[in-house]
């Protein structure tokens, strides 16, 4: 996959795919895997000198590469497609100045507490973590490198780094995953009923409309299994004075003020799939190495100054 993380920089890509007969050669690569510059030219009609400044317009930009090989008559350029995905970033990501704010990403692997029940696993970007359900790899070491976590039903929860300075009081905290159901198999139409938590208190529920894999997640690994969940819905939830919202849809009344968070607070965030739920279809998080977003949990906190109080 080829990522573009802003428009300008790509400029070569865009250049290269606006010509008619650039993308029929992208297609005739596709189709046939590799073709060297005669069989090309060949198939398209044009000599191999009017084609060597296409070919290098698309090399040059890494939509495919060429590569010289050895044979009885000297050399020989053969051209594959080199990216199966092209994902451009439209709008760049705001950059936080640090003023009343702090940021951090956690990895889906960095659970400090976690009750489960298969089916269930965990994976890093190469390869299985333990054996698939088997509830005593969430326990192992290796879990933090994690990049991909399901479970039928149960918990897994995460700490969130309270970095409030003093005399300071949390205003709001957001926080986006990429999260989805949990089948045997895939099913895109299995609902799941998911518990949101914040040290215990119930923030609210959302309900994941499936299990997804009608076609692999963008970052998802190609070792990846095709019958195994590939990607989910990017959620983001926000506490705040108001009440508390996904995706800007108010889903509870419960507000940051009665988190009664301050500095020497733990921020325990939880995701829960209950056993009465009324849709227990599991859940899987992914993380930056899986499904359709190049992120893991991310946390954003806004605070302000605690007027008219000093510190203890």
């Amino acid at each position: 996959m080829l990522h573009i993380k802003n428009v300008e920089e790509g400029l070569k890509i865009y250049i290269a795919l606006g010509s008619e007969l650039r993308i029929k050669i992208i297609k005739l690569l596709i189709e046939h895997t590799e073709l060297n510059m005669n069989e090309l030219a060949s198939s398209l009609g044009v000599t191999n000198g009017a084609l060597t400044s296409h070919i290098k317009k698309l090399e040059d930009c890494g939509l495919i590469c060429v590569i010289s090989e050895h044979n009885g008559h000297g050399n020989q350029k053969i051209c594959r497609v080199n990216v199966d995905k092209l994902l451009v970033d439209i709008a760049p990501k705001q950059s936080d100045d640090g003023k009343n704010t702090y940021t951090t990403d956690i990895k889906v692997g960095y659970f400090s507490d976690y009750e489960v029940l298969p089916t269930c696993g965990l994976a890093s970007s190469r390869t299985i973590i333990g054996e698939v359900d088997d509830p005593r790899y969430f326990a192992h070491p290796d879990r933090y490198q994690a990049d991909i976590v399901w479970f039928t039903k149960g918990y897994v929860e995460y700490v969130i780094p309270n970095l409030l300075p003093p005399l300071q009081k949390i205003d709001q905290i957001t926080f986006s995953v990429e999260i989805g159901s949990e089948a045997p198999g895939i099913n895109n139409d299995w609902p799941s009923d998911i518990t949101i938590s914040i040290n215990n208190v119930e923030l609210g529920m959302w309900t994941s409309p499936g299990d997804f894999g009608d076609v692999p997640g963008i970052f998802t690994p190609d070792w990846w299994f095709p019958n195994w969940n590939q990607y989910g819905l990017l959620k983001m939830i926000v506490v705040n004075q108001y009440g508390t919202f996904i995706d800007g849809l108010k889903i509870s009344s419960v507000t940051i003020d009665d988190l009664k968070l301050d500095k020497r607070n733990p921020i325990r965030l939880k995701f829960q799939v209950k056993e009465d739920a009324v849709n227990a279809g599991g859940l899987t998080i992914f993380g930056s190495s899986f499904g359709n977003y190049n992120q893991d949990i991310k946390v954003r906190v806004h605070y302000s100054p605690v007027k008219g109080k000093s510190e203890d």
